[in-house]
């Protein structure tokens, strides 16, 4: 009976189901980590900005795509130096490989495992991400619209827009603004106070505009300090450009087809007012992201397996895996300024992650070079 043959098979979906699992670990505590941090300053812009929770849950749940997107790649590489380093150190890859399996047998489960995770990365990039950054794109222009939203809140001091402060004591139920306090200091010269029993928000042709009843406008000067009043028994003001509701928001490369990003017609290019070269980086830095985790899983069993067994742990081979994953996103980086200089060198967003599978592939290669190479002959007794 050939028990390497027996075993090999089953090691393989053993190391498979290891890398899953804490490779789902990895990835449920960088998106918590992640999310939780860009959740914070989510949460300040929109229920600062008088939104409710559900807008917020809302608005987090559409950024969460991207967030999976950035976190999986690492989590791949976490979780591969992860197993491979425990395993070592509990003798798991010594029997296998004294069974006869060679690095690169051994490293199959890996490669597997790597393009398993570039799958969903995949998904993410085409799919998902885009999608989500359309929705979010159309939802922010929806509540820059909803000037009920940014503007009526009682009881409390707002900012719809920079130098604009607005009070308003009561709301009733008809939608009538009653003791509003609005001031204006847009013009850094004059800085203008209204202040009226009731208003009312209407819209007319030229946007929504805010007619005060019964009020008093204060204007101040700011060269001489001097101040000026008016009383008036009803005047409009144009809040339209507080929401910004005429605003043309030119199409974002994010929210984008991959396919709208490797062929643009000349007018898509035209609306963006983006040059042709990062239409194709975009377009090409989707799938060359999700060759990265196979790149950072090669990279991580490849520079642990390179040290071998040792008592002293694989401390030195973590941090050999560690600075190659940072030097190959740096290369990232890099190659994401040159890709986007020219059209024609769009090729170079594909050297990062093809250049991290060379660096894996060669560590493998040297561990199983270290194992051919043959053992002195022992001296024999005198």
């Amino acid at each position: 009976m050939d028990l390497p043959g027996i075993f090999v098979p089953r090691f393989d979906r053993y190391l498979l189901a290891q890398l899953t699992v804490l490779f789902g670990f990895f990835a449920l505590v960088l998106v918590s980590v992640y999310w939780v941090n860009r959740g914070v300053s989510l949460f300040n812009d929109i229920i600062g900005d008088g939104q409710s929770a559900l807008v917020f849950l809302e608005f987090a749940a559409l950024t969460l795509p991207n967030v999976i997107r950035l976190v999986l790649p690492i989590a791949a590489f976490a979780a591969t130096v992860y197993v491979v380093n425990r395993l070592t150190n509990e003798s798991e890859m010594v029997v296998m490989q004294a069974l006869g399996c060679s690095p690169w047998r051994l490293a199959r489960p890996v490669a597997l495992f790597g393009l398993l995770v570039a799958i969903p990365i995949c998904i993410l990039t085409h799919f998902l991400v885009p999608a989500s950054r359309a929705q979010l794109d159309l939802r922010q222009a929806e509540i820059s619209r909803d000037f009920t939203a940014r503007f009526l809140s009682a009881g409390q001091f707002l900012h719809p827009a920079s130098g604009i402060t607005v009070f308003i004591r009561e709301i009733a139920r008809s939608g009538e603004l009653k003791q509003i306090y609005l001031s204006d200091a847009t013009d850094p010269a004059t800085r203008v106070t209204y202040t009226a029993n009731r208003a009312f928000l209407v819209q007319s042709e030229d946007g929504p505009k805010l007619v005060m009843i019964d009020g008093m406008a204060q204007w101040l000067r700011e060269e001489d300090r001097r101040l000026s009043t008016a009383t008036f028994d009803d005047f409009a003001y144009d809040i339209s450009g507080l929401i910004g509701s005429a605003r043309i928001r030119r199409p974002s490369l994010d929210e984008m087809s991959t396919r709208d990003l490797l062929f643009p017609s000349p007018e898509l290019i035209e609306a963006s007012g983006k040059p042709l070269a990062l239409f194709l980086y975009e377009g090409h830095a989707r799938t060359a992201q999700a060759l990265l985790a196979v790149a950072g899983a090669l990279i991580g069993y490849g520079a642990l397996m390179a040290g071998g067994f040792s008592r002293f742990g694989l401390g030195r081979q973590i941090g050999l895996a560690i600075a190659l994953l940072i030097a190959v996103n740096f290369l990232s980086n890099s190659a994401a300024g040159v890709a986007q200089s020219d059209a024609a060198l769009w090729p170079v967003t594909y050297a990062p992650p093809l250049i991290g599978i060379a660096l894996g592939l060669g560590l493998i290669w040297l561990s199983a070079m270290r194992r051919r190479r043959p053992r002195p002959p022992r001296e024999r007794a005198a």
